[in-house]
């Protein structure tokens, strides 16, 4: 880590911003003004579904790092490791970076003729989280906006606030709402009726104040068109997120789920915990089917081998992305933890190609690959 100010951290506690963090930062702690009152009339599940990442995508979303406030000095390296990213993935599937104005030329320069710009202010680079969940109804495809705040209002968010709507009208994608303030990564699907979530990212004051597990289960299920929601504890208060289920617990297949590990002999933590808190939760848990679930760990790499550093670096090889055809997986510069982490994804994504990015500047601020893309649905499942 250099002597510059820190990003804002995905995974530490944002202890620097105390009490005022929300108000020092132009956010707000609960939902945005905009967000529809509980009353308004919710999308209905009938014949929705929110399919599953290793479906067919038409397109990848990501996201051109805007805020020299935000990552200080870090910028630069953020957006190196975005634009190899993005190359990366457009080599396989159509690729869609938002950049917001007088950053489009730097960003197509860095990008390349293959990854098409669209000219959408963001305030940072977390695409999972800003840009829509995408469900299918009626054979056509729709986007549920879930009132982005900042993650409960710990990030400037003016311009990412309003992504959902801007991306949508952009592609024609029509544009439905819900109660529910969240993020794409709090949310985890096996495409067939089944979602994983934690509770420390739903059910909490800074985004759905005064609403009970039970409240927000049932509008998920109405918005996403989900049967079935397994919650784990999660983190609160530890990182940005409250503790995003993309970093804890993944979908492989259909009753396959792939559960983060830490690295063994290291001190036991609320991370390592919830983690062990996760994996009793699915050992006792069916899915949507009624099927019972396999748990595959998915382990950390040595923190004493990895080539990143800083106190918010996110070594878990779980926040991985499924595009068409290929996987991506964070290169963390231990060759053993990276090879594992390969082959355990080769076996369950078999057909696939396998593909390392380094990622260590967005992973020093507290994210991964999948925490900057997001998938949009191409052709409906048979």
């Amino acid at each position: 880590m250099t002597d510059s100010p820190s990003p804002l951290s995905r995974r530490t506690l944002l202890r620097s911003l105390g009490g005022v963090g929300a108000l020092a930062l132009g956010g707000v702690a609960c939902s945005p003004k905009d967000v529809p009152a509980a009353t308004e009339p919710s999308p209905s599940a009938a014949g929705r579904r929110l399919g599953a990442e290793w479906e067919s995508h038409a397109r990848t979303f990501m996201a051109w790092p805007a805020s020299e406030r935000i990552w200080g000095d870090l910028l630069p390296g953020v957006r190196r490791d975005i634009a190899g990213l993005a190359r990366a993935i457009a080599e396989y599937e159509p690729v869609v970076l938002l950049a917001g104005p007088g950053q489009e030329a730097a960003a197509r320069r860095a990008c390349g003729a293959d990854v098409e710009v669209a000219p959408i202010a963001v305030d940072d680079l977390w695409a999972r989280d800003t840009v829509p969940m995408f469900v299918e109804d009626g054979g056509r495809v729709r986007g549920v906006d879930f009132n982005f705040n900042g993650w409960g209002g710990k990030q400037e968010h003016r311009n990412d606030a309003q992504v959902g709507r801007k991306a949508l009208a952009e592609y024609g994608i029509s544009r439905d709402r819900t109660w529910v303030v969240a993020e794409g990564g709090a949310f985890e699907t096996d495409g067939q009726g089944t979602l994983m979530a934690t509770e420390s990212s739903l059910v909490n004051k800074n985004r759905n104040p005064g609403k009970s597990r039970q409240q927000i289960e049932d509008e998920l299920k109405k918005a996403l068109g989900v049967r079935k929601v397994i919650w784990f504890a999660g983190v609160r208060g530890e990182d940005i997120t409250d503790a995003h289920v993309d970093c804890l617990a993944r979908f492989a297949a259909p009753g396959v789920v792939l559960l983060d590990k830490a690295f063994p002999g290291g001190p036991e933590d609320s991370w390592s915990r919830a983690a062990a808190q996760a994996r009793r939760v699915l050992e006792g848990s069916t899915d949507a089917r009624g099927k019972a679930l396999e748990v595959v760990e998915l382990p950390q790499p040595d923190p004493d081998e990895i080539t990143g550093r800083g106190d918010a670096f996110v070594s878990s090889y779980v926040n991985f992305y499924v595009a068409n055809e290929a996987v991506f997986v964070p290169r963390f510069g231990d060759a053993r933890g990276d090879d594992r982490a390969q082959q355990i994804l080769r076996d369950h994504f078999p057909g696939r190609d396998i593909v390392p990015v380094k990622i260590d500047a967005i992973a020093s601020g507290g994210g991964g690959i999948h925490c900057s893309t997001h998938d949009q649905p191409g052709k409906p499942a048979e």
